[in-house]
C-alpha cells in the first residue's frame, strides 16, 4: 500500500470511528446511536421498565446511547414527541389514539403491560362522606396533567357512575410529594395516581383507595376489559425510517420486561436508583409487588385491549365524542414479533 493509499485509508478509518462514536450516518446504520426518550415520571412504578433497562445495561448492549428524561406527565411526553424535541415517549396509549383522531400519528412500539396500576385515593378524612365513584360529583379531583392518562381513567370511573364530567374540577397535582400535599392541603378530595405514592397515603392513614386499577383484574371488573397503558411511543414516520434502531429498542425493552418475570420485586427494587424508594425500601418493594401483574413480557399489545381504550374515549371523555382513530395507525407488534422470535 503507497503513502497516499495509506493516508487515504487512516482517514476513512478515523471518519468511520466518529460515526460510531456520534451516532449513526444513515437512519438504519448499524453504529452507536444516540436517543432522547421522554418518560412521563421516571420515579412512578408503571414506568419502571425504562430506568430498569439503563441499569441493566440492556440499552448498551443495543448499541443505544439513551437519555431518559423525566416528564412529570405522559401528556408533556407526546407533545415532545409530535414536535420532535425527543425521539420516543413514554407514557399512556391513549395518547397516539387521541392524536391519530387529529391527524397526527405517532404509534406505540412497546406496550409495557394490559392495565393502568393506578387507583382514584382519596382524602381518608373525607371517607366518611365518598364511599363511591358515585359520591365523587362536583369534587376537587387531581390529576398528574389536565389532559393525561390518569385525567382520561377518571373520566371513565367518572361516565362509569353516570356522572357529568364538565361538573367536576380537575386539578394538576402531579405524583409523588406534591399529589400527597395535595391531600394533606386539602386542594383535592382524592385523585387518580401510582405506586409508590398510593402506597405511601395508604400506609400513612393520608388516603383510601376507592377504585383500583391496579391488576389486570381490578380493571377489567372496574372498566370491563383490559386497558393497555404505559408503554413506548414514536412518530410513525421516524419508526418507517429508523427501522433498525426501533427495533434494538424494542429489543432491549423486552429483555427488561423478562428480566421483571423472573425476577422478585425485591430484587428489580434493588436494580433501581435509591432515590426512586422515597426513603422507604420495604414500603418500595411491597408497592411493587401489588401491581407486578400489570406487565407483559414481551412488549406486545393485548388483543382487545386497542378496541377497549377507544370505546371508553368514545363514551366517557368529552373531548373525544364523535371522534375515531385508525387502530392499526396507533400501535405496531412489527418489532415484539422479532425481538420474541
Amino acid at each position: 500500500m503507497g503513502s497516499k493509499s495509506r493516508k487515504l485509508f487512516m482517514g476513512l478509518a478515523a471518519l468511520a470511528m466518529l460515526a460510531a462514536c456520534g451516532g449513526t450516518t444513515t437512519p438504519n446504520g448499524p453504529g452507536l446511536v444516540s436517543l432522547k426518550i421522554m418518560v412521563g415520571g421516571l420515579n412512578k412504578q408503571i414506568y419502571l421498565p425504562n430506568q430498569l433497562a439503563a441499569q441493566l445495561g440492556y440499552f448498551k448492549e443495543q448499541n443505544l446511547d439513551v437519555q431518559l428524561i423525566d416528564e412529570g406527565s405522559g401528556q408533556g411526553s407526546e407533545e415532545e414527541v409530535v414536535a420532535g424535541n425527543v425521539d420516543a415517549g413514554s407514557g399512556a396509549y391513549s395518547h397516539p389514539m387521541e392524536l391519530n383522531a387529529l391527524g397526527k400519528k405517532i404509534e406505540t412500539i412497546c406496550q409495557f403491560g394490559i392495565a393502568p396500576g393506578e387507583a382514584e385515593v382519596i382524602d381518608a378524612r373525607k371517607a366518611s362522606s365518598i364511599k363511591s365513584p358515585a359520591d365523587l360529583l362536583g369534587k376537587n379531583l387531581g390529576v398528574t396533567s389536565i389532559g393525561s392518562g390518569t385525567h382520561t381513567l377518571t373520566l371513565a370511573i367518572l361516565g362509569k357512575a353516570g356522572l357529568d364530567p364538565t361538573k367536576e374540577h380537575f386539578v394538576a397535582v402531579g405524583a409523588g410529594d406534591t399529589f400527597i400535599a395535595g391531600i394533606d392541603q386539602q386542594k383535592i378530595d382524592g385523585g387518580m395516581t401510582t405506586e409508590p405514592t398510593i402506597s405511601r397515603l395508604v400506609s400513612s392513614g393520608k388516603g383510601k383507595i376507592l377504585v383500583s386499577l391496579m391488576t389486570p383484574a381490578d380493571t377489567r371488573a372496574a372498566l370491563g376489559g383490559d386497558y393497555p397503558f404505559i408503554g413506548i411511543f414514536a412518530q410513525n414516520a421516524w419508526v418507517t425510517s429508523h427501522k433498525d434502531v426501533a427495533q434494538r429498542l424494542v429489543n432491549a425493552y423486552v429483555k427488561t420486561l423478562k428480566f421483571m418475570k423472573a425476577h422478585s420485586a425485591a430484587e428489580i427494587a434493588d436494580k433501581m436508583p435509591p432515590a426512586f424508594y422515597a426513603n422507604n425500601k420495604d414500603l418500595y418493594v411491597a408497592a411493587l409487588q401489588n401491581q407486578l401483574s400489570i406487565f407483559g413480557s414481551d412488549c406486545k399489545m393485548p388483543a382487545g385491549g386497542p378496541e377497549t381504550v377507544m370505546s371508553i374515549q368514545q363514551k366517557y371523555v368529552p373531548s373525544f365524542k364523535g371522534k375515531t382513530s385508525n387502530l392499526s395507525e396507533t400501535y405496531t407488534n412489527e418489532f415484539a414479533d422479532k425481538a420474541v422470535a
